[in-house]
């Protein structure tokens, strides 16, 4: 599957016993010796009262908490799939508990209350500030830290096209101010309600879409007083629609989800 270009292996683990180890993940994500993805979805029952549960695996093996166009896959998945017939239901992540809701194509993700404070991004800061600057490579880089369930670092630029994506994305993503490393957003403001982003991702590089990075991303412009939501994110993949109206409200991203094929593979 995949939700603007952001690719998923997505694994029934409900009606299947499924124990995979982190080399038979990378196994899966060789995009020349497997089946490829940006991140696996494992779908599986929830632990507590929710409808489903489901963990995510970067290619490199890593499991990560959060990933808001998995979220989108999941949904359609599980729906396609017959494994619910509703049309909003809560899934239980690594981070806390997703609310989706399904429109045709189109699903609308809960994404939760953005998390500022330092400790909770995991940022090495004691005070927590509107914006940071670390050096990398000898050079000052300024940006915007919060945690969507999982890290991100926006940082703003004047042209997305020439931006250093991959040199500085992955400088700051392992940087050691990051405890857990981070996903590093690239953001140019085309005006108060559009812009246009890219996203080095923690694990797997620069993909051509991230909706936890697309909803940073405005949460960050809102805060610098840049953007008023909702706000079209324009990706490499296609377009996202962030909501989210300050602090105390839930973030709210909007966005398609896509079926590409199905398989299966001995491992």
């Amino acid at each position: 599957m995949h939700g603007l270009g952001n690719d998923f292996v997505v694994i029934d683990a409900i009606n299947q016993l499924v124990e995979l180890t982190t080399e038979q993940i990378k196994q899966l994500a060789d995009r020349h010796f497997g089946v490829g993805f940006d991140q696996l979805l494992l779908v599986k029952p929830a632990l507590g009262d929710a409808d489903f549960r489901y963990v995510i695996y970067n290619a490199d093996g890593s499991e990560v908490s959060q990933c808001g166009n998995g979220a989108r896959c999941f949904a359609l998945f599980v729906t396609q799939k017959g494994l619910t017939d509703k049309r909003s239901i809560r899934v239980e992540t690594g981070s806390g508990e997703l609310i989706l809701n399904i429109d045709g194509q189109q699903v609308t993700v809960d994404m939760g209350l953005p998390r500022f404070a330092p400790a909770s991004i995991p940022l090495l800061i004691d005070q927590q500030q509107l914006t940071y600057t670390v050096n990398v490579g000898g050079e000052s880089v300024e940006f915007t830290a919060l945690s969507m369930g999982n890290p991100h670092a926006v940082i703003q630029v004047d042209n997305i096209e020439n931006a250093a994506v991959q040199v500085a994305g992955a400088a700051l993503e392992s940087h050691e101010i990051f405890p857990e490393r981070a996903n590093i957003g690239f953001s140019e403001t085309v005006n108060h309600s559009t812009i246009k982003l890219r996203v080095y991702e923690r694990g797997a590089g620069e993909t051509l879409a991230c909706g936890s990075g697309a909803c940073a991303a405005v949460v960050a412009g809102v805060q610098l007083g840049k953007l008023t939501a909702p706000v079209n994110v324009d990706l490499q993949g296609g377009q996202l629609t962030i909501d989210w109206q300050g602090e105390g409200h839930s973030v709210m991203m909007t966005g398609p989800a896509t079926f590409v094929f199905d398989g299966m593979i001995e491992l």
